[in-house]
């Protein structure tokens, strides 16, 4: 089978070959991070989810690749796209998807409060507003729910046979799900969807029993540490999520 290259970035190109996915990196990508995200995928298949299963960490022409299994078919952003009056049944979909996910539990995962505590320290915030947002994070109730870190439609794949399988597992912890719920919102946001973020969160918040008001409160904290990824066309926005008032 030839190559088929389904995502290039600056640090990281992703192909099929061979009935495999392979995910292969520049070598100014660490090499702890490409480890770390092929043993988090390993783990998070112990949950019995739809999960590519890694096969094989390996070096290609010198350069550290991660071959999973390939999943043929489209990521659910491409059929919103495709499909725009079908929004609300992928919506419901993708709720359903993820409140199974928050079911499980993979204790070896490192913690989500623990990871975005460091976020918040290395942001270029005030120390007061990383005083505020510490605490707001501090203050949450202590699960160990599986989260995945980067749930969006665009990490969400559609056989043609109609099964569901969730990719891309390099964020994944254990933790508050509520985080998780917010970090999905604010990347519609992000992509200019705050329509669709609003729908989504009004679905999850239902069907789960959850009140709005506890996942936006988590915003500002989920906002600041998206911003230490430092993206320029993202920080203005971010910026204005980071304000610990308006939730109170």
């Amino acid at each position: 089978m030839s190559k088929t290259i389904i995502y290039q970035s600056p640090h990281k190109t992703v192909y099929v070959e061979n009935g495999m996915t392979v995910k292969l990196f520049d070598n100014s990508f660490p090499t702890p991070n490409i480890l770390n995200e092929a043993l988090n995928q390993a783990r998070a298949e112990e949950s019995g989810l739809n999960i590519p299963k890694v096969r094989e960490v390996t070096k290609i022409d010198g350069k550290w690749a991660i071959l999973m299994d390939y999943v043929e078919g489209k990521n659910l952003a491409q059929l919103m796209e495709e499909n725009p009056q079908k929004i609300e049944e992928y919506l419901d979909l993708m709720v359903d998807l993820q409140t199974e996910m928050h079911e499980k539990s993979v204790q070896l995962l490192p913690r989500l409060k623990d990871k975005m505590l460091y976020k918040i320290s290395q942001t270029s915030f005030d120390d007061g507003v990383k005083y505020e947002l510490q605490m707001r994070l501090e203050s949450m109730p202590k699960h160990s729910k599986l989260c995945h870190g980067d749930f969006t439609p665009g990490n969400i794949m559609i056989t043609p046979q109609g099964e569901v399988y969730l990719i891309d597992w390099s964020h994944a912890t254990q933790g508050n799900a509520a985080l998780d719920v917010a970090r999905t919102y604010l990347t519609f946001c992000l992509e200019n969807k705050t329509e669709i973020a609003e729908r989504y969160l009004d679905k999850f918040c239902q069907k789960t029993d959850t009140k709005k008001e506890y996942v936006q409160r988590l915003l500002p904290v989920v906002a600041a540490s998206q911003s230490v990824k430092g993206k320029p066309e993202e920080l203005a926005l971010l910026a204005k999520w980071v304000d610990v008032i308006e939730y109170q």
